[in-house]
Parts: structure tokens; sequence; C-alpha cells
């Protein structure tokens, strides 16, 4: 008994031995990255991940819903909804880059992803992100050209138009991302490898980055010029003219359609520019609560759903 004792003994020392040269060897081979997370592992963690998920769930029933009652309703189909329409097909990939992945690491206790996997992650969050940033500032273009140029309307908002739009907002977001996560794929990484974000963001990947970061600076600066500079310059300046415009209206209904249709644009705009530092906030609940925005101060929209519905009605009777 006892040289058995002595052999199960040996053997477990020796797998525990060959285990931790196997981690060594991870450690020092291995590619992947860890993502420390957002919430703490026990059950307030739980409690708050089951609160994101539900979030997420309705987030993506909302913009879902708002696609389909866009792409069926003949009324729908002009050309701020068809902007419409692509907002909301972002904000569903926008949320899609990030919550189930976080989900899946906490409740499976794994916190890793692959190199590969960061970024593409990198790219699909940072495309989405430009690409809103742009159709914003296209979507301010519509109601200037509506209340300021009515009678030029019908030629600078064609179909053909915003096709153009959402076109040159989705490959110039494109291109920005594909550069700034080929940069991130190609610099040296010191270990460990643990990025304090529940996802691949980009200033959290550089911190860990073995090098200077003046290239990438020097990137930020341009994309943010880009991006969120320029689209608020012009969202601000469409506006400005909008309200100077609604002001001197003589129409009482006129002047209170106007306000209501610019001002859930408006309140979209702010709740993507002001809290942009707080990750959690623009990535999950601006995508929830635009499509709510929209549809709850639009009557076209609400009158939309209720022709929908009732077809739905109709068809199971």
């Amino acid at each position: 008994i006892l040289i058995s004792d002595l052999i199960s003994s040996f053997t477990k020392l020796l797998f525990r031995r060959r285990l931790f040269i196997f981690m060594e060897k991870w450690n020092h081979t291995s590619t992947d990255f860890i993502l420390l997370g957002l919430f703490p592992q026990n059950q307030t963690g739980l409690l708050l991940l089951f609160l994101i998920v539900l979030i997420f769930f309705l987030a993506s029933v909302g913009n879902m819903a708002m696609i389909h009652l866009i792409r069926v309703d003949p009324r729908l189909h002009t050309p701020m909804y068809f902007l419409l329409s692509q907002l909301s097909l972002m904000d569903l990939m926008y949320m899609s880059t990030t919550v189930p992945k976080m989900g899946f690491n906490f409740l499976s206790s794994q916190k890793r992803i692959s190199f590969l996997g960061c970024g593409v992650q990198c790219f699909f969050f940072l495309t989405m992100g430009g690409s809103e940033a742009l159709l914003l500032a296209f979507m301010a273009y519509d109601p200037y050209v509506a209340i300021c140029h009515p009678l030029h309307y019908p030629i600078h908002m064609s179909n053909r138009m915003c096709v153009k739009m959402s076109i040159g907002s989705w490959t110039l977001a494109s291109i920005n991302s594909l550069a700034h996560t080929v940069h991130i794929l190609h610099i040296p990484y010191c270990r460990p490898r643990a990025i304090d974000h529940f996802f691949c963001d980009v200033p959290a990947m550089l911190s860990l980055a073995c090098m200077d970061n003046w290239v990438h600076e020097y990137m930020g600066f341009v994309t943010t010029n880009l991006f969120l500079l320029l689209p608020f310059l012009g969202i601000t300046t469409s506006y400005g003219r909008v309200l100077f415009a609604v002001y001197h209206m003589h129409s009482k209904e006129g002047r209170k359609k106007a306000f209501t249709t610019c001002s859930a644009h408006l309140t979209v705009m702010i709740f993507y520019y002001a809290p942009f530092i707080l990750a959690f906030f623009y990535t999950i609940l601006t995508p929830m609560l635009n499509p709510i925005i929209y549809s709850l101060r639009n009557k076209e929209v609400l009158g939309a759903m209720t022709r929908v519905l009732g077809i739905f009605s109709s068809l199971k009777e």
C-alpha cells in the first residue's frame, strides 16, 4: 500500500509539473487576449448580466421591428425612414459585436478571446460607430432640405441619393476601421495580455503595446475629426438653420410637426455624443432607445405599427 501511495503521489506530482510547464509555455506562445469583463463573478454580477441581456433583447426586438415596419409599410418608403432603417441595422450589429461575447465569457468563466477574434470585434465595433456618426449627419440634412429648401427636396433627397448616403457611411467607416484594425494586429504586445474592458476596445488594447503609440495617436486625431467633429458640426449647422426657419413659420401646425420631427433626431444625437466616453451606454443603451424615440415621437411610425398589427390580426382570424 505504501509503494502504491508513493507511485500515486509521484504520478500526481509529475502531472502537475507537466501542467505547470504547459501553462508557462502557453503564457509565452499564446496570442490570445484576456477580457477582464464588466461585472464581478458573483450573484451581483449575474444580476447585472441578466439586466444587460434583457436590454439587449429589447433593443434587438425594437430595432428589428423598426426595420420590418419601414420595409412593409409603403407610407414609410421615404428618404428619412430609409436612413432610419439603416440606423436600426447599425445599432443591431453594434450590440451583437460585444454583448454576446461578454455574456458567454461571464457564464463560462472563460475570459479569453483569440487574437483574430479580437481584431474582428474591433473592426465591426469601429465600423458601426463610425458609420452611425456619418449617418446621423446625413439624417440631419433631410429636415434641413425639407424645411429650408422644400422645392428642391425631390432632387437633393431622392432614393438614389439616400442609397449613396448609406453606402458612403458604410464604406468610409469600413476603410477607417480596417486601418485601425490592421495597425493593432501588427504591433507587439507585452504580457499579460489582459484587456481592462468587456470587449476589444482599441485604446484599452494599445495600453498593452510594447512600443510608442504615436502612429495611432495621429490616426485617432484624424478619425476624431472625420467621424465625430465634422458630423457634429454638420448636424448643429443643419439644425441651427432648421430651428431658425421653424421659428419664423406662421403656421402653428407646421411648426409643431417640424419640432416633433427634429426633436426625435436631436434626442438620438444627444444620446450618441454626450456620453461618448461611457462605452457601456453607447454600445448597449443607445441602440435600445433609438427605436423607442423614433417610434413614440412619430405619428407616422405609430400609424404604421397600428396598420401592420391590424394586418397580422386579420391573418390570424
